[in-house]
């Protein structure tokens, strides 16, 4: 069967087969394709190749588990090369893998718990039938396909059993380093190859000082996806396509799939009509067989992560992302899941040769326009063998000992409130003084969002906010809301979020009859009040944070064990030049590309990393994460009550000379201007002090000042030129 050909194809493969030949190349092939360019065609044609010359090769073609990738790949490879033989896993487990075939095997099925193809007390495993191929003289060649999916110390341990003489990783979100062959297919080759759409547009119709309602941005797909069906209708030979719109739910938001359903059902569209289906957690109960045909009467297909991967469905023409009130990791496969035209060409019609996406979410538009830069991606990087032993003590909160005590709290909030604003006991009057300063009141809600057509993905992040939004408040529906901003304002404060929401529905809520109340508000004015001025309210916190921090220090502590973790997700700056691998690091492939200002929250931890590498004192260094359990933690004094908070230092440094040293980096000094925006950093700074002498371990705060960077680990004093901030050059 013939593929049809593509220039862009045709060099990703010229160049695949000659860095697999070719002596002096380095092991890892990197080839990032964006979604909707044929990697799956550029692999197969790269395969034939190389088979043709290579009689002693087999090809492992290892998919991620979602999607069922791998038979879509082999399904593909089958029709394309009916010649060549192909295996599944079953087939690997009962024959061996033998010169000349390839191999498609799904990643869950091997590296998941307890996975009987791995297990060594199982008869003829994947690892002895890996070693009889070697015995007989066998190579491999490993394809990992959407690469990013499935980077873990399981798969890696796997992937070094094979000893490949080249691993091919290919996906949309691959990254490169001065370790790995890399090449990117260009978007606009893509483009003008007419395999994806020539431009994105965001928030078509949506009008000035609309209303943030679900509701309305279902009514917009659903006009648009008619419009671009009326299009294909009226196209010579008439085309019947039927263009999908993919919505994108939140996690855990049962209520509000219910409530897009009963939208739907309204339109005429709906489960019981095969107009309706779902795609969630991995269950396709009701998807029709048919889904991806042009002419399937599937219209509506409802969405989490689920087909991030494994997806081919070309008529998907329109996004509909619902407002996530969590913090939720951005996706670039998804964009790409409507970016694919459906007969492989432009019509020269703008609806068709465009693809849409409507959505409200204001983090997600960050995060789109962050991820269709690619400003940087997560790379997941391996500790080094030699580092598997290291430990420290690190400190938990001791829940027994983690109090607020709630009248106190209160107090201290409420004063800051009435100190901030030269508030009384009038709260007319109290509403005007709210008022002068900025705050909004009503029961609506505002904000912007994004409008426009962009042509490149990269030019998604120059799209401004430039639509404002009025909305009247639901306390149903931005419940949610509500509990994600106050959420915020109890971790400014260290305490838990029902101390918080108590103070604040005392302080400004019709609910509660106390006399000190600052406003009352009735429910929806109370959301609105929250939600329009939050951060307003953020600094009248941070300003209370930062009169208090230091004045106390907790002891009452748990201990536990801290190792470097065995395998550690960075993020990645793909547009980063002169990359140079990281000699001091003690995980394998970490390189200057990691500490740029993409990647790097302050220009401090970026000095300080440069100063570790060029260091003949240091023997490696680590990146501390800043939460979660895995990481080295210490407990300092919470501010308010008698609350307990975790402090995650930056770094742990290894000296030659078998030394420890943990750092935490701070903004440094210009002139006379103190640029440390951290305002506990007293509480973290004697807390830190306590740790380090009970356990014996070097320690210092790091500021830069004038090119140069400084340490105390005394007493702490923000001007960087008292006598106390010591050059590090004279630690290390």
């Amino acid at each position: 069967m013939m593929m049809k050909k593509y220039d862009f194809q045709d060099e990703a493969v010229d160049w695949l087969f000659e860095k697999t030949l070719d002596p002096a190349s380095k092991k890892t092939i990197v080839l990032n394709a964006p979604t909707g360019s044929g990697k799956t065609v550029i692999l197969i044609k790269y395969i034939d190749r190389l088979l043709a010359v290579k009689r002693n090769l087999a090809v492992v073609w290892l998919c991620p588990g979602k999607g069922d990738l791998e038979e879509q790949s082999r399904g593909s490879f089958d029709y394309f090369l009916p010649s060549r033989q192909s295996f599944d896993l079953n087939d690997a487990l009962t024959s061996g893998f033998e010169a000349g075939s390839t191999s498609f095997i799904n990643w869950d099925k091997v590296t998941k718990k307890d996975n009987k193809a791995i297990t060594e007390n199982e008869k003829d495993n994947l690892y002895d039938k890996i070693k009889i191929a070697h015995n007989s003289g066998i190579e491999f060649l490993i394809i990992v396909d959407e690469e990013h999916s499935n980077n873990t110390a399981k798969a890696n341990d796997l992937l070094r059993y094979f000893d490949a003489i080249h691993t091919v990783r290919v996906s949309a979100t691959t990254v490169t380093s001065t370790d790995v062959e890399y090449k990117e297919v260009d978007e606009e080759a893509v483009i003008g190859a007419g395999l994806i759409t020539e431009a994105i547009s965001v928030n078509e119709g949506v009008v000035m000082n609309s209303a943030q309602d679900d509701a309305i941005l279902l009514e917009l797909a659903d006009a648009k996806r008619q419009e671009i069906r009326k299009a294909y209708e009226s196209l010579t030979p008439k085309r019947k396509i039927n263009p999908l719109v993919l919505i994108q739910f939140p996690n855990g938001e049962p209520d509000k799939i219910k409530a897009v359903e009963q939208k739907l059902d309204s339109m005429g569209y709906s489960r019981k009509n095969g107009m309706v289906a779902a795609w969630l957690s991995g269950d396709k109960a009701d998807i029709p067989d048919n889904l991806v045909e042009n002419d399937s009467d599937l219209a509506f297909l409802f969405i989490k992560q689920a087909i991030n991967t494994g997806w081919n469905c070309k008529r998907a023409k329109i996004l509909v992302k619902l407002r996530e009130h969590s913090n939720e990791a951005f996706q670039i496969q998804t964009i790409g899941r409507i970016r694919r035209m459906p007969e492989g060409h432009h019509y020269n019609i703008p609806v068709l040769d465009m693809c849409y996406i409507y959505t409200f979410d204001k983090e997600y538009q960050t995060q789109l326009m962050r991820g269709l830069d690619k400003a940087y991606i997560p790379s997941r990087l391996f500790l080094k063998e030699q580092y598997k032993d290291f430990t420290l003590p690190k400190e938990l909160k001791d829940e027994d000992g983690d109090t607020v005590d709630f009248a106190t709290v209160y107090n201290q909030v409420r004063n800051a409130f009435v100190e901030e604003f030269n508030l009384t006991g009038d709260r007319e009057l109290n509403k005007q003084k709210f008022t002068s300063k900025g705050f909004k009141f009503g029961e609506d809600l505002y904000d912007e969002i994004v409008a426009g057509v962009v042509t490149y993905a990269k030019e998604m992040l120059d799209m401004k906010a430039s639509l404002d939004t009025v909305t009247p408040v639901s306390t149903t529906e931005h419940g949610f809301v509500l509990r994600h901003v106050i959420n915020d304002f109890k971790t400014i404060l260290g305490i838990p979020y029902e101390t918080m929401r108590a103070i604040m529905d005392r302080l400004f809520c019709f609910k509660y009859k106390n006399r000190d109340k600052l406003l009352r508000l009735n429910m929806r004015e109370y959301y609105a009040f929250i939600i329009n001025n939050e951060h307003e309210i953020k600094d009248v916190l941070r300003k209370l944070i930062g009169s208090i921090s230091g004045q106390g220090r907790i002891r009452q502590v748990k201990e536990a064990e801290f190792h470097l973790p065995v395998e550690e997700l960075y993020p990645y700056d793909t547009a980063a030049k002169d990359v140079e691998l990281y000699q001091h690091s003690p995980y394998e492939g970490y390189s200057s590309a990691f500490v740029t200002s993409n990647c790097r929250k302050s220009d401090p931890e970026i000095d300080f990393e440069k100063h570790c590498e060029q260091s003949n004192d240091v023997e490696w260094f680590y990146k501390n994460g800043d939460k979660g359990i895995d990481y080295l933690s210490v407990v300092y004094q919470g501010t308010l009550g008698n609350s307990q908070s975790l402090f995650y230092p930056d770094y742990v440094v290894k000296l030659n000379d078998g030394t420890v040293w943990i750092i935490e980096t701070k903004g440094g000094q210009k002139g006379k201007q103190d640029q440390n925006i951290d305002i506990k950093v007293l509480s973290k700074f004697y807390a830190f002090k306590d740790y380090a002498e009970k356990n014996k371990i070097n320690w210092g705060f790091v500021r830069p000042m004038n090119g140069e960077l400084y340490l105390n680990n005394t007493e702490y004093t923000k001007n960087i030129e008292d006598s106390r901030w010591v050059n590090l050059n004279n630690f290390f």
